[in-house]
């Protein structure tokens, strides 16, 4: 496969955004700024910013400024080590504004596949000129003429498309998977509300029983009605805390055991595989961790918007390891009985029981969890019977994201060994792979 020379500017358009007034930012309106929260360093690709509340622009806007469904953008900013030549392609159209630390790319006809120069930007030989050209501060800078600077070889226009359509269809596939997972999450979360929070678990009849008049009983200690014969328990009656193994920088440098730590957590409490340490030191079996243990976050900065906000949350350990993972110092191994593991998963990411969990913790600038506070917890405990079905339905819904995440795992592996391997010519498309 032959390759030509170009310049990124004989191949692409790219314009800096629209410099965006702080007097018009709100958090409601009809048209959201975009910033560099919108692109997903973790995974790649596009991400709603959930990390603040005043998205929203009600200043008057240039017309081009307003972005369609399939543009590709990519950061002028460097907030994140590595962040320049990341790609994000805008979901919808007519509602995300581009701002100035956002540049826009379009692609010149004829000259380069838009889903190539989707893959393109991200490789390592733009990013290594990107960072060289970035001006040397805290926070790097990059220009649109700079981007246009960068040198690359490619291959002629049916190669490029064929490419495109090869890493385009991995990462749709990739995509869809964690679509199902989110899907898979949140109907355990809504199961958990109708069943615990609503009383709406199955009767005897397999009707709602709340709303079909079951008996409700009131609690003294809970100060609110609970579905009569159930008991009320503090969760230390329950539970056993071990926490994780304190790690130094040369017990994380590189090779061991996975290692649960602060990063594996998301802020709704799920599992976060992108947080992984690998931890080479030494444990006793006791700190070893097994399919669906229940762990929980035990420490956080104070100082911190609500977007990270995740001490006291917990999860379920995903069965996706092959040997020995162990967890950190800062994340509490909270043994039970293997039933009751999914229903405390999903209390502990209530609104409720987070706040209580707040409540709980102590320090100045890192906040830890006080157990003993935790183990307090007064909580109505369901009939085992209903517990069985919650962990049944669960523990099915646990495995199948699993699977997602483990399928992920090996295309992410595939697309990442293949992109240098196609964008520099050493492996080439000899068939075209579009298809119904």
């Amino acid at each position: 496969m032959g390759l030509k020379r170009y310049k990124l500017g004989d191949l692409l358009e790219v314009t800096r955004g629209q410099s965006l007034a702080g007097e018009f930012y709100a958090e409601e309106g009809k048209y959201i700024r975009l910033t560099l929260g919108n692109f997903d360093y973790a995974n790649g690709g596009f991400k709603p910013n959930t990390t603040k509340t005043n998205l929203y622009y009600t200043g008057p806007i240039k017309e081009q400024f307003i972005l369609e469904e399939g543009d590709i953008i990519t950061p002028l900013t460097e907030q994140t080590p590595g962040l320049l030549g990341s790609t994000a392609r805008i979901p919808v159209s007519g509602t995300y504004i581009q701002s100035q630390d956002v540049a826009l790319v379009r692609c010149k006809d004829g000259m380069i596949d838009p889903a190539f120069c989707y893959y393109l930007l991200p490789s390592s030989s733009v990013k290594k000129q990107l960072a060289a050209g970035a001006q040397q501060t805290k926070i790097r800078h990059t220009s649109p003429d700079k981007i246009k600077d960068v040198v690359v070889d490619i291959p002629d226009i049916s190669e490029q498309r064929r490419i495109g359509q090869l890493l385009d269809a991995i990462t749709h596939k990739i995509e869809l998977n964690r679509s199902i997972n989110q899907n898979l999450e949140a109907l355990a979360k809504q199961l958990y509300d109708y069943w615990f929070v609503q009383f709406d678990f199955p009767d005897e009849n397999g009707r709602p029983y709340k709303s079909s008049g079951g008996v409700m009983a009131w609690s003294d200690e809970l100060r609110r009605e609970i579905p009569a014969g159930w008991n009320v328990v503090q969760l230390g009656s329950l539970i056993e805390s071990n926490r994780g193994i304190s790690y130094n920088t040369s017990t994380i440098s590189g090779g061991g055991v996975p290692m649960l730590n602060l990063a594996s957590f998301n802020v709704d409490g799920t599992y976060k595989h992108k947080g992984l340490k690998s931890y080479n030191g030494e444990y006793s079996a006791d700190k070893v961790l097994k399919p669906f243990d229940l762990v929980m976050c035990n420490t956080q900065q104070t100082a911190i918007d609500e977007a990270k906000d995740i001490i006291g949350k917990a999860f379920l350990v995903p069965n996706i390891f092959d040997g020995d993972i162990v967890s950190s110092h800062h994340v509490t191994t909270l043994k039970c009985e293997s039933i009751l593991k999914p229903y405390l998963a999903y209390l502990s990411n209530t609104r409720h029981f987070h706040k209580y969990a707040t409540g709980c913790c102590s320090g100045t600038n890192i906040m830890g969890l006080d157990f003993s506070g935790i183990e307090r917890y007064r909580m109505e405990l369901p009939p085992k019977s209903l517990i069985q079905r919650f962990y049944n339905i669960t523990i099915a819904v646990e495995e199948e994201k699993c699977k997602a995440i483990l399928e992920n795992e090996r295309l992410i592996s595939l697309r990442d060994e293949l992109l240098p391997l196609l964008m520099n010519g050493q492996v080439s498309l000899n068939s075209d792979l579009s298809h119904d």
